[in-house]
């Protein structure tokens, strides 16, 4: 593969392909297989408590005696006032509504319920399980969480879905950053939750290619050689891969989820908060179309948290019209085999341009 750099020797892998923190659909046997392809496998840890981040962490490493990057979310936690407790409430009795109206049984949680956690106590797990990568999303670390992260030799990969956003992850001392265009699936990564940058990939990646002097790994509607190479023309040294890995085997998306992305087309691809409370995108539905412009949606992590036992339930019923199903902008054939032959299939052809 002739697109191999700096960083793949940083990174200690063969080939810069990286393969995306999905959090809810990547696996730890995603993670282990991308570096059983000699790429980077990514585990996805989102917001989850120490306790179970550690577990998680522990597991992935039985599968896969190569470095692995971790990946969390470090937004901000919304205040506690009492709006937000009224509006809780309100979503949550709409919700049970909507459940009941379409026969999904389904038990939502009361306000006191919902358990949030700092992303400090991630960093600490990050730590102690001497994991050597951690990117991250939604924001940027705290710097005492960057110096003590770097103290112990753990490479930091940020974020950005705008030049601002890049310029203050380089000052803060950000090793690597994930240019994340317009264009990918999922949730954005923009620091903001509302009034979101909303840049088309290459136009970003070639303004903080121009902008800053760290790595850059891009993120964004790559799904065939020639749009790694197009990337990697642009300033990009690593390729982030996301929606290529949907249906693979290591995904935990359920059949009728991958049936669903085998039909999918072009105008059904959405951005919307509905599900979380921040902006991502994905396959129109049900879910999305009731909740367009609605007053309903809470602030991340809320809305996200009162959302997922409904979730829960449709995947259970499966009832693709009440499950988040994030995708990218560039439709693809959607491929059922193994992460490792997906991404080592993918790599020659990069190699024959």
């Amino acid at each position: 593969m002739q697109i191999k750099n700096d960083l793949s020797k940083t990174l200690r892998i063969q080939y810069p392909v990286i393969q995306a923190p999905m959090f809810g659909v990547s696996t730890l046997e995603m993670a282990a297989a991308a570096n059983n392809a000699g790429c980077l496998g990514s585990l996805a840890l989102a917001d989850l408590p120490a306790d179970k981040s550690l577990e998680q962490i522990q597991k992935t490493k039985k599968l896969t005696d190569r470095d692995f990057a971790v990946n969390i979310f470090v937004h901000q936690l919304p205040e506690i006032t009492e709006k937000l407790k009224r509006d809780f409430y309100v979503t949550k009795n709409f919700l049970e509504d909507l459940a009941f109206q379409n026969d999904i049984h389904v038990s939502l949680p009361d306000f006191s319920d919902i358990k949030l956690n700092s992303y400090h106590e991630q960093i600490d797990a990050v730590i102690a399980e001497k994991c050597r990568i951690l990117s991250f999303t939604f924001g940027n670390l705290d710097s005492e969480s960057i110096r003590k992260l770097k103290s112990n030799d753990v490479l930091l990969i940020g974020t950005c879905t705008c030049v601002k956003e890049a310029l203050e992850l380089e000052h803060s001392g950000i090793d690597i950053i994930c240019v994340q265009g317009w264009e990918a699936g999922g949730h954005r990564g923009s620091f903001a939750s509302e009034n979101i940058p909303q840049i088309g990939g290459f136009s970003l990646l070639a303004q903080v290619f121009e902008s800053v002097k760290v790595p850059l790994i891009y993120a964004g509607g790559i799904y065939n050689a020639r749009t790694l190479s197009a990337a990697k023309d642009l300033g990009s040294q690593g390729f982030q891969i996301g929606s290529m890995l949907l249906a693979s085997k290591e995904s935990a998306l359920r059949n009728f989820e991958k049936q669903r992305l085998m039909h999918v087309k072009e105008n059904e691809i959405v951005m919307t908060e509905s599900f979380s409370g921040r902006f991502a995108r994905g396959i129109k539905n049900k879910f999305t179309e009731t909740f367009a412009d609605s007053a309903f949606i809470l602030p991340y992590p809320y809305m996200n948290k009162l959302t997922g036992a409904l979730r829960t339930a449709a995947r259970e019923a499966e009832n693709d019209e009440f499950v988040n199903l994030w995708l990218g902008q560039s439709v693809q054939n959607y491929i059922k085999d193994s992460t490792e032959d997906i991404l080592k299939n993918f790599i020659k052809k990069c190699e024959l341009l």
